[in-house]
């Protein structure tokens, strides 16, 4: 009987940590082993089929050019961690999905730019977090992401107050709020990234967000349109 792929999944190292127990339960959805990587969490040394960079704190401003003296909750170890991770799942070719954080830092470490605190620039979208599928995503027709989660439009939910301002080199933006600020992101080329700004984990019960999951076990993009 073949092994089911693992997939990696960083993230905070608290014990209460909601995020990696939906992320894992959507993996077991699609027959993936999950694996908790963290900075308490040391990897099991076995080969990794994909990687999720899941969201938490603020990424620190040092890594993209932004206000260091600003009043924000940081991870440096986290920030080192996941930013080596990212840059070895892109040397070998891994599929790495971003969920929030995981989305801007991906876009960090691949030379894009983020906007440190977006309230100020929104007028349509609200600033409230939550869990729900209450928010509008607009994406682009051609993407990736849209032939994943086979809709153009979708409810999402949102719990971020930084995003993606420029993507990075080999990355382009394929997903907007009513603001026109990025909600997702994926590889120009047959690189397999994706980022998200929302969190899949939580919804996993659509079968779009659940889609998303399910790609990262997918042996190539064309599956993704079966």
């Amino acid at each position: 009987m073949a092994s089911r792929p693992r997939v990696g999944v960083t993230g905070n190292s608290r014990r209460w940590a909601p995020s990696w127990w939906c992320a894992a339960l959507a993996l077991r959805l699609v027959g993936a082993v999950p694996e908790r990587i963290t900075v308490r969490h040391p990897p099991s040394g076995k080969p990794l089929h994909a990687l999720i960079i899941s969201g938490g704190n603020d990424i620190g401003p040092e890594h993209y050019g932004g206000d260091i003296n600003a009043k924000i909750k940081v991870d440096p170890a986290r920030d080192k961690l996941e930013m080596r991770w990212i840059q070895q799942a892109l040397a070998d070719g891994l599929p790495l999905l971003g969920i929030c954080r995981g989305a801007q830092l991906i876009n960090v470490v691949m030379g894009g730019t983020l906007h440190q605190d977006i309230r100020s620039i929104r007028v349509h979208t609200h600033n409230h977090p939550g869990l729900l599928p209450t928010k509008r995503v607009y994406l682009k027709s051609h993407s990736l992401v849209a032939r994943i989660c086979k809709h153009t439009k979708l409810r999402v939910n949102s719990l971020h107050h930084q995003a993606v301002k420029q993507a990075g080199d080999g990355l382009q933006e394929v997903g907007l709020d009513r603001d026109a600020i990025v909600q997702a992101i994926e590889s120009t080329s047959e690189r397999r990234v994706i980022g998200v700004q929302w969190h899949p984990e939580y919804l996993f019960y659509l079968p779009s967000q659940l889609a998303l999951f399910r790609w990262l076990l997918s042996p190539n993009t064309a599956d993704d349109e079966q």
